[in-house]
């Protein structure tokens, strides 16, 4: 928990100053973040000294004035030293609040990322997709396990996340969610984005990610060569499944279409070009471009297996296509039964 503490008093210039008295104002730092606060006194520029933050002379009204500022001096320092005591992290907008005795409402994490998760909610397909708000989700659920196992409590103030949650934070996904690298920085990246929304909206005035960086290595990935495509091609299945898994899956390899474009095909996206081919025309769903696709022999095999195939008849997809867990799965499933040990 830091504590890096500081006050000042200092004479502040008017707007249109010409000459006279100041008002002295008093700053307050903790960890490089500031504010500035009227102490509802003045001084004549000539009789301040900066260094003694005080006014120079030994009259009575001096005397008074540099009473006053003292006690303002031990009373903020009082108030810091107690917010510690108290086991708070002492941050410039708790400190402000005790001081001025204004205690404002103070945003909460989860509170913000439920609000973030259901305006993003309300616009699903125009800028965001339901597997980025699926994340977000799983986001909540983690931050909403970790507070409570650490903090013994359903939510955290905004303010009171420092670095320590922060790496806290990272530790207990890969610990205890045993997520991945690229799983725990998509987390941290998602947590991110809410600290620096609460920047931009003033709920708090440091940033905990500062002094954070990820360690995330890009994982590598591995490409089936043309033996292996083969090899899962002409495998003998027996299981219904794993037939439509394969099909599915190797649409994809001949059409270069992600399982979430082919998921969404209808027979709509199915034209005749010019040069009286097939071609598939969609707009892909991770980079949101307009795509024309050409239907190579393979491809079209597939997709003429299942014309007439009653489960797409129903729901209008042109593939038996299922979630994309099961999807992975079987086709583990059937890479084990191809002696394949790529992932």
């Amino acid at each position: 928990m830091s504590t890096n503490y500081s006050l000042l008093f200092y004479l502040k210039k008017p707007k249109n100053y010409v000459s006279g008295a100041r008002p002295i104002y008093m700053r307050i730092t903790i960890d490089g973040s500031v504010c500035e606060i009227s102490t509802g006194k003045s001084c004549e520029p000539s009789r301040w000294n900066s260094k003694a933050n005080g006014s120079k002379g030994n009259t009575e009204e001096v005397k008074t004035l540099n009473s006053y500022l003292e006690t303002l001096n031990l009373k903020v320092a009082a108030m810091h030293l107690e917010i510690l005591k108290m086991g708070e992290i002492p941050t410039i907008e708790l400190l402000k609040s005790k001081f001025t005795g204004k205690t404002e409402n103070q945003k909460t994490l989860l509170s913000v990322l439920k609000e973030h998760n259901v305006k993003m909610e309300s616009l699903l397909g125009n800028g965001f997709r339901e597997n980025t708000l699926k994340g977000y989700r799983t986001t909540y659920l983690h931050l909403e396990s970790y507070i409570t196992k650490q903090f013994s409590t359903t939510d955290i103030e905004l303010r009171k996340i420092d670095h320590s949650f922060v790496v806290g934070y990272e530790y207990y996904l890969r610990s205890e969610k045993g997520c991945s690298d690229i799983s725990a920085a998509k987390y941290m990246k998602h947590l991110r984005k809410i600290i620096n929304l609460s920047l931009a909206h003033e709920w708090v005035t440091s940033n905990p990610f500062k002094f954070y960086k990820t360690y995330a290595k890009p994982k590598e990935k591995s490409y089936l060569n043309r033996d292996e495509l083969t090899r899962i091609e002409n495998k003998k299945l027996n299981i219904l499944r794993l037939q439509h898994v394969r099909d599915v899956f190797g649409f994809c390899c001949y059409t270069g279409l992600s399982y979430a474009d082919v998921s969404k095909l209808i027979k709509r996206n199915i034209e005749v070009g010019v040069d009286n081919r097939f071609w598939i025309k969609i707009k892909r769903q991770k980079t949101n471009t307009l795509s024309s696709i050409p239907i190579l022999p393979k491809a079209l095999e597939i997709l003429e297996a299942y014309k007439d195939y009653p489960p797409c008849e129903s729901n209008g997809q042109l593939l038996p296509i299922l979630s994309n867990l099961k999807m992975n799965s079987y086709l583990k499933e059937i890479a084990d039964l191809c002696g394949i040990t790529k992932n």
